[in-house]
């Protein structure tokens, strides 16, 4: 069996317990999730749904992220396709705080940049 080469980065560390780590797989993973909880939103990069995330291995629900993570500070890129009808400077903005909130809550990092890319427009909305 193959082993995946994951960066993983220090969140925490004591001398009497130990350290805590995160790999950056998983800051991807949060952004993908922040991501298409927002209305407007059709999918991020994986074009996953969160009941299907059980099915299918990291690498789909993180396709479409990228994450850089330098010391405590982590940049974000993300490619989505938005619903058709949404304002798209708006629904960027909400994604964005989103995700920044989202990723800053879970592991304490401080999230200087999240960059997205509008890949496409779904037309098959109710909107």
């Amino acid at each position: 069996m193959e082993k995946e080469n994951k960066n993983t980065y220090v969140l925490h560390e004591d001398d009497n317990i130990g350290s805590v780590q995160i790999a950056d797989e998983v800051v991807a993973m949060i952004a993908s999730l922040a991501t298409n909880e927002v209305e407007g939103v059709s999918c991020s990069g994986g074009a996953i749904s969160n009941e299907l995330m059980s099915k299918v291995g990291v690498k789909s629900l993180t396709k479409g992220v990228k994450v850089e993570v330098d010391g405590n500070t982590v940049k974000v890129e993300l490619t989505v396709v938005m619903d058709y009808g949404y304002n798209i400077p708006s629904t960027s903005q909400k994604v964005q705080e989103r995700v920044k909130n989202a990723i800053e809550n879970m592991t304490g990092l401080e999230v200087t940049d999240v960059n997205l890319r509008v890949a496409g427009i779904n037309m098959n909305t109710g909107k």
